[in-house]
């Protein structure tokens, strides 16, 4: 028989195998570069998290899920609509993600490591993703907001603001369902 830790470790395959299929399926369009925006990459830092057992990859990848469900509904589904792979790596990495969380529980620091991943993987895509796929809007003013801004930067500073916000206050209700646990057994800090 398996022990809870182990089976938390091996639900680590299930994001693991969503980023190989939607990989793959960006790899055959030759779109390779949009696998690193922040939810696609976030069910690899959640297989990583679950399969090595640290808590803290796993509460910011599962945190990351959250407005990237809705961010993938907005500007994926509406405009091209559903791609399997992709529906996988949303709905599934988030349901693997929540699954996680009701075990690992949720350290209030979360929102400050979920920030630091966001800004690295920002980045990251700066450095080696095309400026013309705007990954993560790490090179230019989002479509449909270039009127309210007068410079990236201007953008960039509202944009990682609302961000940080937004990843406090999900972090703030997360811990409130699944509060840190003096349980023994699996490591819930860091």
């Amino acid at each position: 028989m398996l022990r809870a830790t182990d089976r938390l470790q091996l639900l680590g395959l299930l994001p693991l195998l969503f980023f190989v299929a939607h990989a793959l399926y960006y790899w055959r369009r030759g779109e390779a570069a949009h696998i690193l925006w922040m939810c696609n990459v976030g069910n690899l830092l959640l297989a990583v998290g679950l399969l090595t057992m640290r808590p803290v990859l796993i509460r910011v990848a599962a945190v990351w899920l959250i407005p990237g469900l809705w961010l993938w509904y907005w500007y994926a589904v509406r405009p091209w609509g559903f791609v399997p792979t992709s529906t996988l790596a949303h709905v599934g990495g988030l349901a693997v993600g929540m699954c996680a969380l009701a075990v690992v529980r949720v350290d209030r620091r979360t929102w400050a490591y979920a920030l630091a991943w966001y800004l690295c993987m920002q980045l990251v895509c700066r450095l080696f993703t095309p400026p013309a796929l705007n990954v993560n809007v790490a090179h230019r003013v989002y479509e449909g907001w270039e009127g309210a801004f007068g410079a990236y930067w201007q953008f960039w500073l509202a944009t990682t603001t609302i961000v940080a916000a937004a990843l406090g206050l999900i972090v703030l209700l997360l811990s409130k369902l699944w509060p840190p646990s003096a349980k023994k057994g699996l490591r819930t800090e860091g």
